[in-house]
């Protein structure tokens, strides 16, 4: 085996560990009045996930990457850091959409609508989540749909009415 093939791997593993660490401390409830601990826990390991994915994936890692990023970043507090990454991970979704699954798009627009309302920018919310629930409407396989529709349905939201 080849120590690059290796290094991949541990790549791939590690930004998997930490992706799934994230979503399962944001799913438990972390949030801005979390200890201080709990909320880097969060950032940092969306961080580390990302970084993980920029050595061992393509673009479309990348652009789930920064998704995590976002939500990690909404969920503790830091919503200028959000919308930084949420339009980012729009903006690799919208470069290369042959690379992405078919709920990569609503995902994207997911973000960048949370993001936009923590920061309280309504219609640019507005907008990006009525992207998002257009574009689920039209997502394939009922599970993802199902996965997307239930991420619409979690907030926080701000004063967004869904």
């Amino acid at each position: 085996m080849d120590d690059e093939d290796e290094e991949l791997r541990t790549h791939r593993r590690f930004g998997g560990r930490f992706n799934n660490e994230v979503w399962d401390l944001i799913d438990a409830g972390v949030d801005r009045h979390s200890s201080r601990e709990e909320q880097d826990r969060v950032l940092y390991g969306a961080y580390a996930s990302l970084r993980h994915w920029l050595e061992a994936g393509g673009v479309c890692e990348q652009a789930r990457g920064e998704h995590l990023v976002s939500r990690a970043a909404v969920a503790v507090g830091y919503a200028d850091v959000a919308v930084r990454h949420a339009r980012r991970c729009l903006e690799l979704v919208e470069q290369a959409p042959e690379a992405m699954s078919d709920w990569d798009a609503p995902l994207a627009h997911e973000a960048v609508a949370r993001a936009l309302a923590a920061v309280g920018d309504r219609p640019g919310a507005e907008y990006h989540l009525e992207q998002a629930k257009t574009l689920t409407a039209k997502v394939a396989d009922p599970e993802d749909r199902a996965v997307l529709e239930q991420q619409l349905a979690t907030g926080p939201w701000f004063d967004l009415v869904l």
